[in-house]
């Protein structure tokens, strides 16, 4: 009885001991694999940057993005492969994909040196997009990593003068749009202005007007009243009994003071012709004497 419960205990001690063998040997496995699985991508995705750098050589830029992209899917940490993919669209002035491929790149960098050439390259790329405070910003980051590079200091001098040039038109334009909507409600306010002036002086006007109409009707009245008791007077003067008809003729005949009436000037005329005549006459009468005196004599 003890020796099989013996053989029993000694059967179970294999086993675990079998199991713990092939526990083991299974970590060790899948631990190598692990080690080589990294090395093996990162191989792969260096052969697609061989690949990129060859296409590049021949001017055949889709190609080169198509391998890059190959080298970054294989391997998302080779900061050689984004790096690289970056300067490529940079190259071909994509500047917001070269921006977000160098981003990338520089979160992954290892060393100072790669970080220099990347925020070198991100400002480059900025400065392309007229991102004047990004490019001040990248190039500051790129001196922080090699202080010794004078082509990034020149950089970042030129970026800060087109930054400051910048901000001087947006303050300019600002200016002048707040000048412009000045100008704007003082021209409206102007408008305004004008029409009310307008508004009352129309007002103003009918109220003058008023009292003018009232004025001229009331002219126009009067004159109609004198013009009726006209007519009237000379209805009732065509009315009246012919001796006042008559009566009236004398009175029009009578002639004004220091004036002759017609009578006057043709009694006149009538007695300065008999004053002529008598004249002629006497005149006359004194010639016929004489003739018949000398005719005596000559007798």
């Amino acid at each position: 009885m003890n020796e099989r419960r013996k053989e029993r205990k000694m059967h179970q001690n294999k086993c675990q001991n079998v199991i713990l063998t092939g526990l083991v040997l299974l970590f060790g496995f899948l631990e190598v694999n692990a080690q080589e699985k990294p090395e093996k991508l990162t191989k792969e995705s260096n052969r697609f940057i061989a690949e990129a750098q060859e296409a590049l050589s021949e001017n055949d830029f889709a190609s080169a993005e198509a391998s890059y992209r190959k080298a970054i899917a294989k391997d998302p940490n080779n900061t050689t492969a984004k790096y690289n993919m970056g300067n490529l669209y940079y190259v071909k002035e994509k500047s917001l994909n070269a921006e977000e491929r160098l981003k990338a790149a520089a979160e992954i960098a290892a060393t100072k040196t790669e970080k220099h050439r990347i925020y070198h390259n991100l400002g480059n790329s900025y400065m392309q997009q007229k991102n004047y405070q990004g490019a001040v910003d990248a190039f500051k980051n790129a001196l922080r990593n090699d202080p010794t590079d004078e082509e990034t200091r020149y950089n970042l001098a030129l970026a800060k003068k087109m930054l400051e040039k910048e901000q001087q038109n947006q303050e300019g334009n600002q200016d002048q749009n707040k000048q412009d909507e000045n100008n704007k409600d003082q021209n409206q306010d102007q408008q305004n202005k004008d029409q009310n002036q307008d508004g009352e002086g129309g007002e103003d006007e009918k109220e003058d007007q008023k009292p003018q109409d009232e004025g001229e009707n009331e002219k126009d009245k009067k004159e109609g009243d004198q013009n009726e008791d006209k007519q009237k007077d000379q209805g009732e003067g065509e009315k009246k009994d012919p001796k006042e008809g008559d009566k009236e003729k004398q009175q029009q005949q009578r002639p004004t003071q220091g004036q002759l009436s017609p009578q006057q000037i043709q009694s006149l005329l009538e007695a300065m012709n008999n004053e002529e005549k008598k004249v002629q006459d006497k005149i006359n009468a004194e010639k016929a004497k004489d003739v018949k005196t000398k005719t005596d004599k000559d007798w």
